[in-house]
């Protein structure tokens, strides 16, 4: 089998092209399919503004982003992913990925079963030291195959810093019930400071006690503070661009 990083480095190519960007993540995707090994890790550069549409991976995804802000979005939330951050991604999840400026990404693809331990829900977390050059090793090794040798040490020692690394609070998380997550998504599509507590309560036919206790409940969070970090991620592109803060 080819190695991946080989064929599949997108730095390779014109930047300016998405649809042959996107021709490059179908292949990437095959690939990976018919990859072996318990982790392969792959790099990749991503123009400003770039979006990779609603996918999933058999592996789950360690996505580090060396440059560049990253939003990842999926039907349970909305993350942020700064330099030194990465986003664990479980196997099966449908998520899309945006990106804030050029990035320039690493990627960790990990069978579910590799090791004992991993995360089961999505999360950002804090990349150390250690990771960050264990991830820069990881892709200059041989993928899709079994390592042995030094390459099979980095990459095992590599998946059991995983569940050790650090979470951080960068997400934006869905309610669990559909009329509420439904409420969410419309407002993250196109925030709006004038809807109200109870507009929203009387759309999922909810009291105003009882909407409100469940959104917390359900999120962790009161819907005022919700709605300011939605606000602030439906922000982030515009300050990426460069719009004055006060014009956001």
């Amino acid at each position: 089998m080819p190695r991946g990083n080989e064929i599949f480095k997108v730095g390779d190519t014109d930047l300016g092209q998405f649809a042959e960007l996107g021709q490059l993540h179908e292949r990437r995707w095959q690939w990976l399919e018919q990859a072996v090994g318990p982790a392969v890790a792959l790099p990749t550069e991503y123009p400003d503004g770039y979006h990779v549409p609603q996918h999933r991976h058999s592996r789950s995804q360690l996505l580090h982003a060396l440059v560049g802000v990253v939003l990842v979005t999926t039907r349970h939330g909305r993350w942020m992913v700064p330099p030194d951050h990465a986003m664990w991604i479980p196997a099966g999840t449908e998520h899309s990925v945006e990106m804030l400026g050029d990035v320039s990404m690493r990627s960790v693809y990990v069978m579910p079963d590799a090791i004992a331990g991993l995360p089961h829900g999505l999360r950002v977390v804090g990349i150390t030291d250690l990771m960050h050059s264990l991830i820069v090793e990881s892709e200059k090794l041989p993928q899709g195959a079994e390592l042995e040798g030094r390459g099979g040490l980095i990459m095992s020692l590599l998946l059991h810093e995983i569940p050790n690394l650090p979470e951080r609070p960068l997400g934006l998380p869905f309610p669990s019930d559909p009329k509420l997550a439904a409420l969410c998504r419309r407002f993250v599509a196109a925030p709006s400071p004038h809807a109200t507590i109870d507009e929203w309560a009387d759309i999922v036919g909810m009291s105003r006690r009882s909407f409100t206790r469940a959104f917390h409940r359900q999120t962790g969070l009161s819907l005022s503070t919700w709605r300011q970090q939605a606000c602030l991620f439906a922000a982030l592109p515009r300050l990426a661009d460069g719009e004055p803060v006060t014009r956001v």
